[in-house]
């Protein structure tokens, strides 16, 4: 190595940006207190995104167990294409649509540094359930962050949830954290994803991380519906999948993210919001 220099990489990682003794660069990012495998996952996750040949991902150059660090091509980002959003939104429509085996995935992962459990299961509403929602308002609720009160609605939920996802589709190959922090450029402009928590699921998962905190442009998510129309009702499950991002926050951050969490259970309920 030449040179190394710190970078900022978000609120679980150490990260560096690392010149190769050939003058090439690096994305190098570690854990001290990372759990085996933790950028395993991470690194797989990211070849099976790259396998859809729909949008860019970093390309991973090592991954480390002790000590525990991922290695990634170094992005330097060009100014967006023209078309940039429209790009991200036909990409998008055809990474979930190069499917996944199953609800869930071989092995499990993490989103952030939580567990995320990916054991499949028959059908997406049990999977949405027993995987995703119930594991973090239980993990939620033992820490004292999540109300019972609330626990016990999202419980409710999770047993209504046949009668709430739509109509069955296939598994869609998700991100899983698409949040605008993990969408970058390569140096074309193109559209680049990162740091995914990958599972085979329901493609308006993505789609509702993305309307969460705004940053993603109209025009990208009318480009997706052009490719690949959306099921009747898209748009009133948006806080059903919000719920999970955001059992998320309140996991990792607090209380401060529980009025947004009531918000979404009540309109996912049916409930007029207040």
């Amino acid at each position: 190595m030449r040179t190394v220099r710190p970078v900022a990489g978000g609120d679980v990682n150490e990260a560096w940006r690392v010149v190769l003794a050939d003058g090439g660069e690096a994305f190098v990012k570690s854990r001290a207190d990372a759990p085996p495998e933790f950028f395993a996952r991470e690194a797989e996750g990211l070849a099976w995104l790259a396998e859809a040949r729909a949008l860019a991902t970093p390309a991973v150059r090592a991954v480390g167990e002790t000590p525990a660090f991922l290695a990634l091509e170094w992005l330097e980002a060009g100014a967006p294409l023209s078309d940039f959003d429209v790009r991200l939104g036909r990409g998008l429509a055809a990474l979930h649509a190069r499917g996944a085996p199953a609800f869930g995935g071989p092995r499990d992962n993490w989103i952030g540094p939580l567990p995320q459990a990916n054991a499949p299961m028959e059908s997406w509403p049990e999977f949405y359930g027993e995987r995703r929602l119930r594991p973090l308002a239980q993990r939620a609720r033992d820490a004292g962050r999540l109300p019972t009160s609330l626990a016990r609605r999202l419980d409710a939920l999770c047993a209504e949830l046949p009668r709430r996802v739509g109509d069955p589709e296939p598994p869609a190959r998700l991100h899983g954290d698409l949040w605008s922090g993990n969408l970058h450029r390569d140096a074309s402009g193109r559209p680049c994803l990162v740091d995914p928590a990958a599972y085979g699921g329901h493609r308006e998962v993505d789609l509702a991380m993305m309307r969460l905190f705004g940053d993603f442009a109209d025009s990208t998510f009318a480009a997706y519906a052009e490719a690949v129309p959306l099921q009747p009702g898209a748009a009133e499950r948006v806080p059903l999948y919000q719920l999970y991002p955001l059992l998320v926050h309140v996991n990792l951050f607090g209380s401060g993210y529980l009025g947004s969490l009531e918000r979404a259970l009540r309109a996912s309920e049916g409930r007029s919001p207040r």
